[in-house]
């Protein structure tokens, strides 16, 4: 499938897009970026140099992907949220150098509004409510919400609610799928092959 790029949106040369990939208005892409297929970047989007984004993920309009964040495949981020790159910027400082990692793992949702501090890592199928603020990393399947986040939940892959404790051990079934869920040692794992897709 070809890239569909708006007229209005600005892909500097050198960045690689994905087949399939959308590109809507407004969109500003910088020359660095890697970007894989089935992507789709909405309104008034950002996307660094050194920023990598995985297959099918939904970027929503006003984010900025700023450098050292790295999506991997099928993350949703919802509209305006923000990353961050520099953990304590001035404006009469330079911290280029002092760039923090962020790491968005496979399946990961990030909702409206919510802030992901650089240096932290969410986990694979991870939940963040909107308006949540992620000062640490955030294990996989949790669902993460208020300022700072605090872990209320479980998510399943289909972003349905879990019904699990948030410690000890469990299992639940996620009612779209049928998918069946062990929680243990305060991790999640998937007891049959996933059918959502």
């Amino acid at each position: 499938m070809p890239i569909t790029i708006h007229p209005t949106a600005i892909v500097d040369d050198g960045a690689q897009i994905g087949e399939g990939s959308r590109v809507w208005h407004w969109v500003h892409i910088c020359g660095g970026a890697k970007i894989g297929r089935d992507c789709s970047f909405g309104q008034n989007v950002f996307v660094g140099n050194r920023v990598l984004i995985g297959n099918n993920c939904k970027i929503q309009n006003n984010v900025s992907v700023y450098d050292n964040v790295t999506l991997e495949d099928d993350v949703f981020c919802g509209p305006s949220m923000v990353f961050t790159n520099v953990y304590n910027p001035r404006s009469a400082v330079s911290r280029k150098n002092e760039y923090r990692d962020t790491l968005v793992k496979r399946g990961a949702t990030i909702g409206a509004n919510a802030t992901i501090v650089c240096g932290s890592t969410v986990g694979e199928y991870a939940f963040v409510a909107a308006g949540a603020v992620i000062n640490r990393n955030v294990k996989p399947y949790a669902l993460m919400a208020g300022v700072p986040a605090q872990q209320i939940g479980w998510m399943s892959q289909q972003g349905e609610r879990l019904d699990l404790p948030l410690t000890g051990q469990g299992t639940a079934t996620c009612a779209a799928t049928g998918l069946h869920y062990l929680l243990q040692n305060d991790q999640i794992t998937v007891l049959e092959k996933s059918t959502c897709k």
